[in-house]
């Protein structure tokens, strides 16, 4: 993974004044005390600190002149906690970057500023919470400017069970848009999570792969549908390659009900719907109908029977006959901008693959459905800005 970012920096001389008082009202200990005003109550407060260059930074006492408290106020890069803003980014960095939440820590101690592997822990779950939060307000900000929504599915283990981890992209712009565990891949469970989403971004247009599933999904949510031509070519391609060596060494009685029809004749219609789906030609749609209408005869399988290749022939030129207008959907449409489509789910694959696939390989597992969420998103949020990308953003002081 190849990640070009700015990591926060201790200054140890860089107050930011006070601004509202951190306690709660005394009176009301559910409300937080509003005051504003604040006196400097001690100028230098020694405060130890584990960082790669300082050990020791000095802190400022304030009190607050509403309810008479002190609180102390932090130099830029640091808080409350032992370890510096630096400590912190460099954790989270070395720990996307692949390293196991013990072989970070080690590192550090190598470096001379020691923190435990449940910190490290800590670091990586607090700024992927973060990130979360950060994505949600970001996709608000895109209400009405996203018409194009990619959507897919992957699995990951925790604890031993198997998770199915939804993610969804803006195809036009390449951006992660969400992390999803769903509890399962059905369509009912799709459609209200693609619903919720397409209602806030404004999509119009749904690209998925060719699962049946996924085709109920954008027609009860009347979006417009692109299956992926990857995932059509290499399932054609697979089924055609089965029909053919079926057709060439066993092949299946020509069964009546389909006159004028040779085994030769049949090689032929697979090579043609290979053919026209793979360039996706302009009569596409007319010469699918053409092909479905010579084998709409052939019989089905009976009970306990497998379906011979005229029928499985007759559902692949139907299949696609009805469903031609996903696959060329690219072909037409253009955006308010006048984008295109690839007729690809190439970009929210990409997205799997480098935000999630890419540093689960180096795992056992997960132990929390919550990390799962927590570090996609963490590593999608980062990679998704440009180089030198300042992970303050993402780190809590």
């Amino acid at each position: 993974m190849h990640l070009t970012v700015r990591l926060p920096k201790v200054q140890p001389t860089n107050f930011l004044p006070p601004t509202h008082c951190p306690f709660r009202d005394r009176k009301n200990p559910k409300r937080k005390c509003n005051g504003t005003h604040f006196k400097e109550h001690q100028h230098q407060c020694p405060k130890p600190l584990r960082d790669t260059r300082f050990s020791q930074v000095t802190a400022q006492r304030y009190r607050c002149l509403k309810c008479q408290r002190t609180f102390r106020v932090y130099p830029m890069g640091v808080s409350a906690a032992q370890q510096s803003d630096t400590v912190k980014g460099l954790s989270v960095l070395l720990y996307i970057l692949g390293l196991s939440y013990q072989g970070v820590s080690d590192l550090l101690d190598s470096l001379g500023c020691f923190v435990s592997k449940t910190t490290v822990y800590e670091n990586v779950q607090a700024a992927g919470q973060r990130a979360i939060q950060l994505r949600k307000a970001w996709v608000k900000q895109q209400a009405g400017k996203i018409p194009v929504l990619g959507i897919d599915f992957t699995h990951l283990k925790c604890q031993g069970e198997d998770k199915i981890l939804a993610v969804a992209t803006a195809v036009l712009t390449g951006e992660p848009l969400t992390f999803d565990i769903l509890e399962a891949e059905t369509a009912l469970r799709i459609t209200k999570w693609v619903q919720d989403l397409a209602k806030i971004i404004g999509a119009a247009v749904l690209v998925t792969d060719d699962a049946d599933g996924l085709k109920t999904v954008a027609e009860e949510l009347n979006l417009q549908h692109e299956v992926c031509r990857a995932h059509v070519n290499r399932n054609v391609h697979d089924l055609v390659a089965a029909l053919g060596t079926k057709a060439l060494e066993h092949p299946d009685p020509i069964p009546p009900e389909l006159r004028n029809v040779t085994v030769d004749q049949f090689l032929e219609d697979v090579q043609t719907v290979e053919d026209l789906i793979k360039g996706v030609a302009a009569n596409g749609q007319t010469e699918m109908q053409r092909l479905a209408e010579r084998y709409q005869a052939a019989p089905p399988p009976t009970q306990g029977h497998r379906a011979s290749m005229w029928y499985r022939m007759r559902r692949l030129t139907l299949d696609w006959s009805e469903n031609w207008a996903r696959l060329a959907h690219y072909l037409s449409w253009r955006g308010p901008k006048n984008e295109k489509l690839d007729g690809t789910n190439n970009v929210t694959e990409q997205v799997i693959g480098q935000d999630v696939k890419e540093r689960y390989r180096t795992m056992r597992g997960y132990q929390r459905e919550q990390s799962i969420l927590n570090v996609s998103s963490l590593i999608g949020w980062v990679r998704m800005h440009r180089a030198g990308y300042d992970l303050s953003e993402v780190i809590s002081s």
